[in-house]
């Protein structure tokens, strides 16, 4: 694997306060625009608070089924929640913290510490986390499902 990659994301603005992005390398396109809790600011659509929260997430999820796999470590599901909280800082907007809430479901409980642990090393390893300045806070849950043969 090369040590420098790029991705190429394109914005066209439409109207108001909401835009398209899209990349050259992908099909799909994503409405953004500002979030109501701003002035114009328009409900339902993405906005790149929620991009941002969406970008560490999925790191977590991404960097997870690497490790997960490499460790050889089975499990039955993975599912998050992320909060992200945005606060005035220095007379600025600032994401300030990301609240990751990844809920891993295993079948052998003898493998819960060892869960914890790969899901820890996830997040620490994530590349998105690792290039921004917000605090990011890992809750992880293991939660053990028996398999029926």
């Amino acid at each position: 694997m090369a040590d420098k990659h790029e991705y190429q994301v394109d914005l066209t603005w439409k109207e108001d306060r909401k835009g398209v992005v899209s990349s050259p390398e992908l099909t799909d396109t994503i409405e953004t625009a500002t979030p109501p809790d701003f002035p114009k600011g328009i409900p339902n659509i993405w906005s790149p608070e929620h991009f941002l929260v969406a970008a560490v997430e999925s790191c977590l999820m991404t960097t997870f089924l690497a490790i997960a796999e490499n460790s050889k470590l089975d499990f039955i599901s993975f599912k998050s929640k992320a909060i992200g909280k945005l606060n005035k800082v220095e007379g600025k907007l600032q994401m300030t913290e990301i609240i990751l809430k990844p809920v891993l479901e295993i079948s052998d409980e003898n493998n819960i510490d060892r869960a914890k642990r790969i899901i820890e090393k996830s997040e620490k390893a994530c590349l998105i986390s690792n290039s921004i300045k917000s605090k990011i806070i890992l809750e992880a849950e293991v939660v053990i499902t028996s398999v029926e043969v």
